[in-house]
């Protein structure tokens, strides 16, 4: 009979995200406890077979552990083994927060967003850390923005009512640089109707299509030719019934031709400024020609309309404006890497 601790006595710098575990060839464990250094137990649970214990509650990090396992063999003999170890001390903990958060309802075009709050210099590992799980099931994968966000996708749009689940397990594992996870989550989401929002520059009209029907047709007014809003396909993100559009905080100053503009209803396409947003202004031009600083103006109604029917992760694809191509990294512009660029991660 052979009695293994998997911890050797004395071993340090253990991370507390790897299980203890105690295995028994040719006999079965009786006894197995594993205590912190107050003589607290440690959760654990024995297979079926009584061959191998491990522990169900986490390790903490920076803490000193007594693992003690005793077994019997075939010959009834027992055997005793005793091993302490010392978890690893963090230079310091990283927590992973997410766009979509749990709970909520998204738009077919949302990528799952992961944001670190310290770098992380080992991705490979850190993506193997955050596992997707659909319903139905979808292929996808990781590309990093920077070194502290990763997005997943899949090829294309997700299919509606797919319902997907993020399980964060970054506890006690090592992103890198003496940076541990500091605490793992489970954040569920589901994908709604399909709203796809197509604005041509050129018609100067917004088709609307809900689950690839078209519900509705509204007249725009897009970027004029110096401020040409953005082509590509947009994903929106955060609306506001007011606020305050202000070229300032994009760089542009009151008196190079700025403009500090109360709007309602604003839905916004990218992090550069690009909204849906109600312009009673600019209805003249609605639909003939574009006036506007790179929004895409809309009526009132419209845009009251677009503010109440819409949600985080409906796509928007702008089309003939004049406009460069949407940044990838402008918001959710993720649906501007190819996919043949995108899997390949941009580690």
């Amino acid at each position: 009979m052979t009695l293994t601790l998997a911890l050797n006595d004395g071993q340090g710098d253990v991370s507390p995200g790897l299980p203890v575990i105690a295995t028994a060839a040719d006999g079965k464990l009786t006894e197995v406890a594993l205590t912190n250094a107050e003589g607290k137990v440690v959760e654990g649970k024995l297979n079926e077979e009584k061959t191998q214990w491990n522990n169900t509650e986490p390790l903490g990090y920076s803490k000193t552990y007594k693992l003690s396992a005793t077994a019997v063999g075939e010959d009834g003999k027992s055997q005793t083994k005793v091993s302490s170890f010392t978890t690893v001390k963090p230079r310091t903990l990283t927590y992973v927060s997410t766009n979509p958060m749990d709970g909520t309802t998204i738009g077919v075009g949302q990528p799952l967003a992961f944001y670190f709050d310290e770098p992380v210099t080992d991705k490979v590992a850190a993506e193997q850390m955050l596992q997707i799980t659909t319903e139905p099931k979808v292929e996808g994968a990781f590309y990093w923005f920077n070194k502290k966000e990763v997005h997943w996708r899949p090829q294309n749009f997700w299919a509606p009512g797919t319902k997907i689940t993020m399980h964060i397990k970054v506890y006690g594992k090592h992103v890198g640089d003496g940076i541990y996870g500091q605490e793992d989550r489970v954040i569920n989401t589901t994908v709604g109707d399909s709203m796809i929002y197509e604005a041509d520059g050129q018609s100067h009209q917004v088709v609307v299509k809900k689950n690839g029907q078209v519900i509705r047709t509204m007249p725009t007014s897009m970027g004029k030719p110096a401020d040409a809003t953005p082509t590509g396909t947009y994903v929106l993100m955060e609306k506001h019934d007011h606020m305050i559009m202000d070229s300032t905080t994009y760089g542009l100053a009151l008196e190079n031709g700025g403009y500090r503009t109360p709007v309602d209803w604003a839905y916004r396409m990218s992090n550069s400024g690009i909204f849906f947003h109600g312009a009673p202004w600019s209805i003249g031009d609605q639909g003939r020609r574009n006036v506007s600083h790179g929004c895409l103006n809309l009526s009132p109604e419209n845009a009251k309309w677009v503010f109440d029917n819409s949600k985080q992760g409906d796509v928007v694809v702008v089309t003939n404006s004049g406009g460069p191509a949407l940044e990838s990294w402008d918001g959710f512009g993720d649906w501007q890497v190819p996919w043949e660029t995108w899997v390949k991660g941009n580690r």
